[in-house]
């Protein structure tokens, strides 16, 4: 009998392992406002769902880093869901700290922008298999705003 279950769990993992899941890449990271504080960018997360049913989003996490350093992390919590059959974009706020940007002098110095690494996890929730994370890791550069970005 013990043999049997053994036999069934390992069924059930090995076709769980071979479905298909959702597919995220970051296409785009830009500057979206400025104020006293903070720099505020926007990451655009495209996720591809290769099920005929809309799937829940709880939350998406991220971390972005710089020179190895963490600037900035946090949360979006329940960003809606992702289309059945199709592709979503989802935007991703990221607030950064005027005091952060200020630690990173030697990178901006070199070509005004921040060499950055990316790191997003969608937390989705699967109907019978349960929640899982879809990593994404990005890196690129994100241009810092000039003074013309303040005054128009």
């Amino acid at each position: 009998m013990a043999g049997l279950l053994e036999q069934a769990k390992q069924f059930v993992s090995d076709t769980v392992a071979s479905m298909a899941k959702p597919e995220a890449t970051v296409t785009d990271v830009d500057l979206k406002g400025i104020d006293l504080g903070s720099v505020t960018y926007n990451a655009k997360v495209n996720v591809s769902n290769p099920y005929s049913t809309p799937i829940p989003i709880g939350e998406i996490r991220y971390v972005l880093k710089s020179s190895g350093s963490v600037i900035a992390t946090g949360t979006v919590p329940d960003p809606g869901s992702l289309k059945g059959n199709g592709d979503t974009l989802l935007d991703v706020e990221i607030k950064v700290p005027h005091s952060v940007l200020v630690s990173l002098v030697k990178d901006i110095a070199v070509d005004w922008d921040i060499d950055y690494e990316l790191q997003v996890n969608l937390v989705v929730d699967l109907p019978l298999i349960g929640d899982i994370s879809i990593p994404v890791t990005s890196k690129g550069e994100i241009k810092l705003p000039s003074l013309t970005d303040f005054f128009t």
